[in-house]
């Protein structure tokens, strides 16, 4: 049994303790952020979309640049290029970085954020998109002879893509909590992304996704990845004391906002934000240290559960989701660098140590 970890890369030291709005890239950073991940052991990072922020692609690209094993997974809504041309910009960058590259498709969860780029789409026909999206990349990274298309939001003929990827594939990940999510992700998906719920929600979304791929006629799953935000100290007791410090700076950031912004956010849209804010309401710690505060502080904005404890209890916590079925765990935790680092020597390779020792036992039973 292995797990693969992912991380998330920022252009600046801007982070959720210490927000600094408008910050530009600093290139020196992203470098050293970069090189970091592939010291410690990191398999992917993550290079998030929003429309508001850098772009990915670039900023993947100067990842790539940078580290030898670190594979850049670069977020990409539908809505914002087209198919044909992000066939071949991923392709390119793939190449580029010799064949590391992941796209991680976000379907739109916030109709808001969605007008804001010319998005006008229902969440289902948001759905309907994604899916004739990743058909159309698969078909244009098989092979350079022209083909046509003709779907409801997309329409073309003669197509002929030159840059293909490096291994002829490049893996696609698709994430949310909605029945439209399971279908589309469980059906074509080759990675398929969960934010942190308890264990026994996690275990039943897995099993719609693969009842979705199964239902597709898939003889295949996609790989589940879950994401946490762990705060590790090196004893409980600390662990917790800081987890406190954390909330505490997270809410007086969300108060800082508020002022600068008077108007109440809302109810979240996305059906993942919905699950975690409910789950939130039947207490504060879950598991072994799933930590809910933290969501409520935020309203749920993007992945917002913590896991608290010491790097044992840490490792601990995430081999029980490797145990449900989870290959790739996303842990980033609130100051970015350090945190990172932080992961990269004391829970890694824990949780890899952890697996490694049952395999052995298991292997000589």
């Amino acid at each position: 049994m292995t797990v693969e970890f992912i991380s998330a890369t920022f252009p600046n030291a801007s982070s959720d303790l210490d927000p600094q709005p408008g910050a530009p890239v600093d290139l020196a950073y992203l470098i050293r952020y970069a090189r970091a991940l592939d010291d410690a052991g990191f398999d992917y990072t993550l290079l998030p979309y929003h429309s508001s922020s850098f772009d990915p692609f670039t900023l993947g690209a100067t990842v790539a640049a940078h580290t030898k094993r670190v594979r850049p997974i670069i977020a990409l809504r539908p809505n914002t290029v087209y198919p044909t041309v992000a066939a071949r910009a991923l392709a390119t960058l793939d190449q580029l970085s010799g064949g590391r590259v992941v796209v991680h498709f976000i379907a739109g969860g916030d109709d808001v954020e969605q007008a804001r780029e010319g998005d006008f789409l229902n969440k289902e026909e948001r759905y309907e998109r994604l899916e004739e999206y990743i058909r159309i990349l698969r078909r244009a990274w098989s092979s350079s002879e022209p083909f046509d298309f003709e779907g409801e939001h997309y329409r073309f003929k003669g197509f002929s893509n030159a840059v293909l990827p490096a291994k002829r594939r490049i893996p696609v990940s698709v994430g949310g909590s909605s029945d439209a999510a399971y279908r589309v992700g469980g059906s074509l998906a080759d990675i398929f992304g969960l934010w942190g719920e308890p264990l026994a929600e996690t275990k039943e979304q897995i099993r719609k996704i693969h009842a979705a791929a199964e239902k597709s006629g898939r003889t295949d799953r996609p790989r589940i990845w879950v994401t946490f935000r762990p705060i590790l100290a090196e004893t409980e007791d600390l662990a917790w004391a800081k987890a406190h410090r954390v909330l505490d700076s997270l809410k007086a950031n969300a108060e800082k906002n508020l002022a600068r912004r008077p108007f109440s956010e809302g109810a979240p849209q996305n059906v993942g934000s919905q699950r975690l804010l409910e789950i939130a309401k039947r207490g504060e710690v879950q598991d072994r240290a799933l930590w809910y505060p933290t969501v409520t502080a935020t309203n749920a904005r993007g992945a917002s559960t913590a896991l608290v404890g010491s790097p044992q209890t840490i490792a601990e916590s995430i081999v029980d989701y490797v145990d449900l079925g989870a290959d790739l765990i996303s842990i980033r935790g609130y100051d970015n660098f350090n945190d990172a680092v932080d992961y990269g020597r004391y829970v890694l390779p824990l949780v890899r140590s952890i697996l490694a020792a049952r395999e052995s036992s298991q292997a000589v039973a």
